[in-house]
């Protein structure tokens, strides 16, 4: 069965979707941080996942606000 939404209802399940993205992408950087110096290979593929989140996060910013500056979380240096 499919589910109707509105324009208001679609744009706030974006945005919640965004907010997500960016707090997975700041948890995963996180952790990224934290297992550099004891555990390379963990380090890397928490890095490589909030790469992942960030894209999500891009894309989903860019749906609710074209053209806009990118939203990331805090202390992520901005790739341009």
């Amino acid at each position: 069965m499919t589910e109707v939404v509105d324009a208001d209802e679609l744009l706030r399940r974006i945005r919640r979707g965004r907010d997500r993205a960016a707090e997975e992408e700041r948890t995963w950087r996180e952790r990224a941080a934290s297992l550099t110096a004891t555990d390379p290979d963990a380090a890397r593929e928490a890095s490589v996942r909030a790469g992942s989140y960030e894209a999500v996060l891009r894309v989903l910013d860019e749906i609710v606000d074209p053209g806009g500056t990118p939203v990331t979380a805090p202390g992520v240096k901005q790739v341009t």
